[in-house]
């Protein structure tokens, strides 16, 4: 065997090749490959990697059999002194995650731990992790839900929608059917509910206020038969009694209420 190359068998008896190396005391695994060439081919460019100057712009755009995710966990190692296996490099108080070549994220250090055992996935557009068997989007790291509009229920403060650092990410409107506006120079929470069109179900002064508003309107769907799986709002450290007294006094929209009389 050349190099860095092992001779492995499937199940069913079929010969593969993988190749690994040692740098560090660490010892990687490159990869598993149909030929014992291009096994040790990817074994020699990641030691010319680990023994080179070149940086991860270098790597763009350069024609090799290394994977870049792996060369760039390789580059972090020689840089950095710390084997990540997703990849990720290391950056002053912040730290880079490569989906590709082309397509860099930026995370806060304190989330190093969190997305060095989550590998990034993509399915539809969104971009998610798996986590206990469930599929957990990015942003629902930051309180945004799934539903959520950019722009309007949150935003990146500098424009960029690839930083994910937390002062980067702005929430708005945390909550189901509550929109944040202001007028007059005074902050309001506007609900709706989204039966067969939307319903305006009131404007309120605070948006735990407003959360509950739309929680009110949903129990009041159900209870004039409205067959449709609403979500609801889960406010955190607010008492069971304060909750069910702000629930009782909260007025809801007369036109709503016309609506779900009408309904039955």
């Amino acid at each position: 065997m050349k190099t860095g190359v092992f001779l492995a068998k499937k199940k069913d008896g079929m010969i593969y090749y993988r190749s690994s190396l040692t740098y560090k005391n660490k010892h990687i695994s490159l990869g598993s490959f149909p030929t014992e060439e291009q096994a040790h081919q990817t074994y020699n460019e990641a030691t010319m990697l680990l023994n080179s100057s070149l940086t991860l712009e270098d790597v763009v755009h350069a024609s090799l059999h290394l994977p870049f995710d792996k060369a760039v966990s390789l580059i972090n190692f020689r840089d950095n002194g710390l084997y990540i296996g997703t990849p990720i490099y290391l950056r002053k108080n912040y730290f880079s995650y490569y989906l590709s070549e082309n397509e860099e994220l930026k995370f806060d250090i304190d989330d190093l731990f969190y997305y060095s055992s989550h590998r990034i996935l993509r399915r539809q557009g969104h971009l998610y992790v798996n986590d206990y068997g469930m599929q957990v989007t990015l942003l629902s790291r930051y309180g945004i839900r799934n539903h959520s509009v950019c722009d309007r229920d949150y935003y990146f403060a500098n424009g960029d929608n690839s930083d994910l650092r937390y002062s980067n990410v702005v929430l708005v409107n945390r909550y189901y059917g509550v929109s944040q506006y202001t007028r007059k120079a005074q902050t309001r929470y506007r609900v709706k509910i989204h039966i067969n069109g939307n319903y305006t179900i009131g404007t309120y002064s605070t948006e735990v206020k407003a959360a509950i508003a739309y929680n009110k309107a949903v129990d009041l769907a159900k209870l004039y038969g409205i067959q449709k799986n609403f979500p609801t709002n889960y406010i955190e450290d607010l008492p069971a009694s304060e909750y069910a007294e702000i629930y009782t006094k909260l007025k809801i929209s007369t036109k709503y209420l016309d609506y779900l009389k009408a309904s039955t």
